[in-house]
């Protein structure tokens, strides 16, 4: 309405991940989005070419001035967000822990959307520890934010099932969709400030840490089971991978499979319809796409009939 002064929201958020919920922020008519923090160009892909962050990319196309500071524990920084007089922070996957003096800043408080069912999985690899840890729902939840990480009151969350097809980029692609339906649902109540928030049980937290290059690495003594939600909860990054002598060998679509009778865990059993098939501690599982290096990802048919993987070649 004319003459009501909006809340002015400032939103943080760096990867693909968070451009959904920017753009309900930029939607929402109950608040006025008047700046975005995101990280900054870095040099990315086998070019090295520096590319903008998509949450960036996102805010150049809506009009909405951006900030890149290399360092956020700054007074420069702090001096620069209350300029913009913020009454709301919004934080989605931006990359980088908010200190005290920052998270103060807001008189209607600092805001995180979590892709997780908190206080499980706290942590920045919420989404892919879901899924390697055999989890069978997850979901999105909506935290005041405070000084410990992901531990604020918590006032509303989505679920989700977990699929055994999903991947953490599919899973992350719902959870994307999920979450910023349910921030819309919620900024309202935050703006007039009748959100209520419900403490987290410490006691019942998990963590979720950062992923590693190593965590890709596959261990086919596991159950088949487990090697598969390794394999899908590391993709697309920092994908899957196993040794051919010493080569590695990226695996793509694991699928649990038969056919494991008295196998060697870790041998290749053969060529099946659903892929590469190699035995596990317990059963097998087949990969339907491979791709070895300097070499593109093909379905695991072509890549055998020009490099063949003989029953019992190792994979380590």
């Amino acid at each position: 309405m004319a003459g009501v002064v909006r809340p002015r929201v400032v939103f943080f958020g760096s990867p693909p991940f968070a451009v959904p919920f920017l753009e309900v922020i930029a939607a929402a008519a109950e608040c006025e989005l008047v700046a975005v923090v995101s990280q900054p160009d870095r040099p990315a892909g086998r070019g090295k070419q520096v590319t903008q962050p998509a949450v960036k990319v996102a805010a150049n196309r809506l009009r909405v001035p951006v900030l890149q500071p290399e360092r956020i524990r700054t007074p420069d920084f702090e001096a620069s967000l209350r300029e913009l007089a913020p009454d709301v922070f919004v934080v989605v996957a931006y990359g980088r822990i908010l200190p005290q003096t920052l998270l103060d800043l807001p008189r209607l408080g600092p805001w995180n959307v979590h892709g997780s069912l908190l206080p499980k999985l706290r942590g920045a690899a919420p989404i892919q520890w879901a899924i390697i840890r055999g989890e069978t729902e997850t979901g999105v939840a909506v935290m005041k934010m405070e000084a410990g990480l992901d531990t604020g009151p918590v006032a509303a969350v989505a679920r989700t099932a977990i699929t055994d097809d999903d991947t953490a980029g599919s899973l992350s692609a719902r959870l994307a969709a999920l979450g910023a339906s349910l921030l819309g649902a919620t900024l309202p109540r935050i703006v007039d400030g009748s959100v209520t928030t419900t403490p987290q049980n410490d006691a019942a937290a998990t963590l979720a840490p950062p992923l590693k290059k190593e965590d890709g690495h596959l261990d086919f003594s596991r159950p088949a089971r487990e090697v598969s939600a390794r394999a899908r909860g590391v993709d697309p990054w920092p994908g899957a991978f196993a040794l051919l002598e010493d080569t590695p060998l990226k695996l793509f679509g694991p699928r649990v499979a038969g056919g494991a009778a008295g196998a060697v865990p870790g041998r290749v059993i053969g060529l099946a319809p659903q892929g590469l098939v190699v035995a596990c501690g317990e059963g097998a599982i087949a990969f339907a796409e491979l791709q070895l290096p300097g070499r593109k990802r093909l379905p695991a048919a072509a890549v055998l009939a020009g490099h063949p993987l003989p029953a019992g070649t190792p994979l380590t």
